[in-house]
């Protein structure tokens, strides 16, 4: 597995909705970020487009990327055909080997024969630029569609960014999603959660941790995921809740402690289970 920072770690530093920092975090800043983590790739979200810069400026966050020994990933929210069309071209610009959409409501409203008819081209496009599109999972895009589009479009170049936790908003819990997703998974996201108790007993939350610090079955995730090459990305996020009162000052400097513990915790679980892949060889 290869780690990587995907950029909605950063939410608070770079600004999301109406919660816009002064100085939010720029695209070159986030390579410095995962290289400082000890991760070998970054992977831009919707949250940090990367169509709004000019060919200079991607031609230069390339640049300072293969300074770092860092690769490149893109990212989009929701299928809007001419926006993929933008970020495949994109994708061959910068030498990025993977595109991840986001499925949600929306897209969900949409018949999966036509959405699959919406991707087929895109799909070829996609493997004449060298790259791969992977789908994710969000918050109310069911894994049953996610599966019948993958049959429909029947391309290798087609597969799954798993999410590990979105999939609870469609009510599944992860280990539904990630056994229904698995087999076409070709990235993957990785984050934590807690189930918390309401203090007078209305309900619970489920609202995030940083890894390994939840309920997450993390071992059992990859443990599905054993078939995928060992070159597929893993991008570390997590979902910090920012709280009542919280300046942005502080909100930042928790982003960046929970950020460190997650890549510390990955790190771990990885190398723990190399040693017993080593072990059992």
């Amino acid at each position: 597995m290869k780690l990587g920072l995907g950029s909605y770690a950063y939410r608070w530093s770079i600004g999301i909705g109406d919660r816009r920092p002064a100085d939010p975090m720029p695209p070159e800043a986030l390579l410095d970020q995962a290289a400082a983590l000890g991760l070998g790739l970054v992977q831009y979200a919707d949250n940090l487009p990367l169509d709004r810069l000019d060919d200079a400026r991607l031609d230069a966050l390339k640049a300072h990327a293969d300074a770092l020994g860092l690769g490149l990933e893109l990212g989009t929210q929701s299928f809007d055909p001419g926006e993929v069309d933008r970020y495949l071209e994109i994708g061959a610009r910068i030498g990025a080997p993977l595109l991840r959409v986001a499925l949600d409501e929306a897209d969900a409203r949409i018949p999966v024969a036509d959405l699959a008819d919406q991707l087929r081209p895109r799909v070829a496009r996609a493997r004449d630029a060298g790259l791969r599109i992977a789908m994710e999972n969000h918050f109310n895009y069911p894994s049953p569609s996610m599966v019948e589009l993958l049959e429909r479009v029947d391309d290798d170049h087609l597969g799954v960014c798993l999410d590990v936790a979105n999939s609870i908003c469609a009510g599944e819990w992860p280990e539904e999603t990630v056994t229904l997703l698995a087999p076409w998974t070709i990235n993957l996201h990785l984050k934590d959660y807690m189930i918390r108790p309401d203090r007078h007993g209305v309900g619970f939350r489920i609202e995030g941790v940083p890894l390994g610090e939840g309920r997450a079955p993390l071992d059992w995730i990859l443990d599905r995921l054993a078939h995928c090459p060992a070159e597929m990305s893993v991008i570390l996020e997590h979902w910090l809740p920012w709280e009542k009162g919280e300046t942005e000052t502080e909100i930042r400097a928790r982003e960046q402690n929970w950020m460190e513990r997650t890549s510390q915790a990955a790190q771990r679980l990885v190398a723990k289970r190399a040693s017993r892949q080593e072990e059992t060889a």
